[in-house]
């Protein structure tokens, strides 16, 4: 079975109305801590003056297309090394941290140094349990919450990046690049991680954002593409096997 740009028509031409995106976590495990995605918009704002900003259909626009996730708790880190000059990750919150240095072991990562794309910026990666998913074509975008304003801003960048979530609906995560290794990354539960947005067929269709059943055939189609970066490069070459493997409907809205 194959999903191709044809499956965004139906018997009528062009599929009409918003693209159902679903999503969900893989795990149930501490789920209250990992709140929902929202769509990000700005309320009490000034939209008394008929030329504000608030009331422009272009910012109307772009800010219904993206949805925001939120950092799930607070981290204070920074970076070091050992005596052997080997990279480290320094939990400066110590014993006053709200997460259990081995929960924090479990989802936070700073990657082989080998692997950082610039010999100076570390990479750290925090592990998230959120899949989005579709049953027509179509590409998520990870990036930047640049519309909202950071106080203490962070010392590097974030990674995006895009992939189609019909064919391939992994867990994302959030990966940082360490520009300022002498400044703190700090993060607060509830600040905006990142965002994300969709891009289907038909540039004018709404995006409808549901919470989806974690099926059987879900979990299983999941698990068939999951750690497949681990044994090959350049996965994007695994679509046409994964499309082969998808089912004809994975996305069933939670009741």
């Amino acid at each position: 079975m194959q999903i191709t740009w044809t499956d965004a028509w139906d018997d009528e031409g062009p599929r009409q109305g918003p693209i159902v995106v679903g999503w969900l976590r893989t795990t149930d495990k501490a789920a209250v801590v990992f709140d929902p995605p929202e769509r990000v918009s700005f309320r009490q704002t000034n939209r008394t003056h008929a030329k504000s900003a608030a009331r422009c259909p272009a910012v109307i626009q772009l800010e219904s297309r993206y949805f925001m996730v939120k950092c799930p708790f607070d981290l204070h880190l920074g970076f070091g090394r050992d005596d052997k000059g080997k990279a480290v990750l320094i939990n400066r919150a110590g014993q006053a941290s709200a997460v259990r240095p081995q929960k924090l072991n479990e989802v936070l990562t700073l990657v082989a140094e080998a692997e950082w794309r610039y010999p100076d910026r570390p990479t750290v990666q925090l592990q998230l349990p959120y899949v989005f998913l579709c049953d027509e074509p179509l590409y998520i975008t990870q990036l930047d919450a640049f519309a909202h304003y950071r106080r203490q801003p962070l010392p590097g960048t974030i990674f995006g990046g895009r992939f189609p979530v019909n064919l391939w609906p992994r867990p994302l995560m959030w990966a940082f690049e360490w520009h300022e290794t002498d400044k703190d990354l700090m993060l607060k539960r509830g600040d905006p991680l990142f965002y994300v947005q969709f891009e289907g067929y038909g540039p004018d269709r709404a995006i409808q954002l549901v919470e989806a059943e974690r099926t059987p055939e879900v979990t299983a189609y999941i698990e068939a593409i999951s750690g497949a970066v681990g044994y090959v490069n350049q996965t994007f070459g695994l679509f046409r096997q994964a499309e082969a493997l998808r089912p004809a409907k994975l996305l069933k809205p939670k009741a």
